[in-house]
């Protein structure tokens, strides 16, 4: 086995900049264990957890990193392999070996874990933990520190949380690198599946082409591929329908790569050759409000104006089709767009395709000062707080025609001074349009991520032949 990793000065440096940040106390950051899927020896592919790839780089389960802010040390915890495991699984390098490829002298055995937790605690020294998404993590974390799981709350570490946050949401030259490369894979994934795709094939034919392409690229998927003629459920994750030619395809699929940054795009295409002019209209607004979102990419401006502008050039689009009437910033206000908007125009992206998500979406996305919203569509906003140099976030408006969603607002008069239900009937078995995108914001500006992925009508029809 050859280590995937960064220079071990980079894991170095994370760490100390991550001890300096907390200032006191241990950082305990278990690596992720295999899980099982139906029974023990037959188990999902094995990921690891991303705040620990970022900080020990190591993708092998079974081991732990505890850092000690107060001494200055780092310890890595894990097993040897016996015999048994190397005729299954073939040889490793040793612990030392992959403690020394990250920057690391300081080695035990995993089993020591508890007993290093348990002193800790006798000298009153601060324990910081993130809150585990996993139920074997958290079942290890409880039998480490002496307590039942829903006591773990009062490790959960604030601190170490907005520390994590505030390092990774800046991405390092040699992560963007990465990330432009998830990017490229995703966007020959998304390639692949428009030229295969005719009229008669099966959802889960051009599925499995898309997914290939993640493989074949040494990647995998960053996330289940969401591929559907019914676009108008956000995440579909079912395969199952035949292509008609009047329907089109709405594609959202990326590619992680060999050291776990995610691609994140969408496409969406008819399965005939051309654009109806209805389906052509509709697009065309999606893309307007896309175009208009990135060119407001810059530090210092808020992703919720953003949002916000997105949503005004959707409602403008909507109503020069003749489904919206009124006030253009008026009906923005008054929640109009969230009819055919119901979600967030992105998210920030990395070692996680929602990155960071598993340590708080407020924390991730919201500052102590900006309060997300309980609105309806205003509160699937995930990202809202100002744009800094280094951010890497996806923008994905998208125009969705939800019949259920439509009947309970029409039946309810909802917003029907702006809303023209009766020009809507037609649009019932419309489905969904999005479309998306990666970007690094810049110094001035952003920067797209990958290489060049079709988006105009043109440019898709030329591709579909």
């Amino acid at each position: 086995m050859k280590f995937n990793l960064f220079p071990a000065e980079t894991y170095s440096s994370r760490r100390q900049q991550l001890a300096t940040a907390v200032n006191k106390g241990l950082i305990l950051l278990p690596g992720n264990t295999e899980s099982s899927m139906n029974y023990k020896d037959n188990q999902y592919p094995f990921r690891q957890d991303s705040s620990f790839l970022y900080y020990a780089g190591l993708d092998i389960p079974g081991l732990v990193l505890i850092i000690d802010t107060d001494n200055g040390t780092t310890t890595l915890f894990g097993n040897e392999l016996s015999m048994d495991d190397i005729i299954w699984t073939g040889p490793l390098p040793s612990l030392q070996e992959q403690a020394a490829a990250v920057g690391i002298t300081s080695i035990q055995p995993l089993s020591q874990v508890g007993s290093v937790l348990s002193k800790a605690r006798d000298k009153k020294q601060t324990i910081h933990i993130l809150d585990p998404y996993r139920g074997d993590t958290a079942i290890q974390l409880s039998e480490w520190l002496g307590v039942n799981t829903p006591a773990l709350a009062s490790f959960v570490s604030e601190p170490l949380i907005r520390a994590i946050v505030q390092q990774r949401e800046i991405k390092e030259t040699a992560e963007v690198s990465e990330l432009h490369e998830a990017n490229s894979i995703s966007a020959d994934m998304h390639v692949a599946g428009m030229e295969l795709t005719r009229e008669g094939l099966y959802e889960y034919e051009i599925a499995a082409r898309v997914e290939s392409i993640a493989l074949s690229g040494n990647g995998r998927l960053a996330y289940p591929i969401i591929l559907s003629v019914n676009g108008q459920t956000l995440h579909n994750h079912y395969h199952g329908n035949k292509l008609d030619s009047g329907r089109m395809i709405l594609c959202d699929a990326g590619a992680e790569n060999g050291k776990h940054y995610a691609g994140d795009l969408t496409r969406t295409f008819p399965v005939a050759k051309r654009f109806s002019v209805q389906q052509k209209e509709v697009y065309e607004v999606v893309l307007d409000s896309m175009n208009h979102a990135i060119s407001l990419l810059r530090p210092g401006i808020t992703f919720r104006e953003v949002h916000k502008q997105a949503a005004i050039w959707i409602v403008a689009g909507l109503k020069n089709i003749g489904l919206i009437n009124g006030d253009v910033n008026e009906a923005v206000e008054a929640g109009v767009h969230t009819l055919f908007f119901p979600h967030g125009l992105g998210h920030m992206i990395g070692l996680d395709v929602h990155d960071m998500e598993n340590l708080g979406e407020n924390f991730v996305g919201y500052t102590d000062t900006m309060h997300r919203s309980k609105e309806f569509g205003w509160k699937s906003l995930r990202l809202a707080k100002e744009l800094k140099q280094g951010f890497v976030l996806t923008i994905e408006p998208g125009i969705y025609f939800i019949p259920e969603l439509i009947a309970k607002w029409s039946s309810e008069k909802k917003l029907e001074e702006f809303i023209n239900y009766k020009s809507l009937e037609s649009y019932l078995s419309f489905g969904g349009i999005r479309i998306e995108d990666n970007f690094l914001i810049t110094a001035d500006g952003s920067q797209k991520l990958g290489k060049h992925l079709a988006k105009t009508v043109k440019e898709l029809e030329e591709l579909r032949g």
